[in-house]
């Protein structure tokens, strides 16, 4: 918390820091099983789902609540989020590719 809300480090206390701990902990055990389970549809939408839910949360921090600055801490995750959930966008199209040939092999 001390890298990333440096704008305005008195409006986040240790709970807060540890509650953000908990997600980032959540959403890399996410992560880790869609990688493991790509084809699975629903695990993939839940895991693009928490690469926006990162890249909203970074950006209403630094354009809506200023607790953190535009600084590397901020944008590494910015950064990550974003080509993330590209990468997932074009990945989509993918699996949704395979999705209809397998239902045409089946029939």
């Amino acid at each position: 918390s001390e890298k990333l809300y440096t704008a305005s480090p008195g409006l986040v206390n240790g709970l807060q820091a540890r509650t953000f701990g908990v997600w980032t902990l959540l959403s890399s055990v996410i992560r880790c099983l869609c990688a493991i389970d790509i084809r699975n549809r629903t695990l993939y939408h839940i895991t693009l789902f928490t690469f926006f839910l990162a890249l909203a949360h970074f950006l209403s921090e630094v354009f809506v609540y200023h607790t953190a600055a535009l600084t590397i801490g901020v944008m590494a995750p910015l950064m990550v989020a974003s080509f993330s959930i590209l990468g997932m966008l074009i990945g989509l199209q993918y699996l949704e590719v395979e999705a209809l040939s397998q239902n045409k092999k089946k029939n």
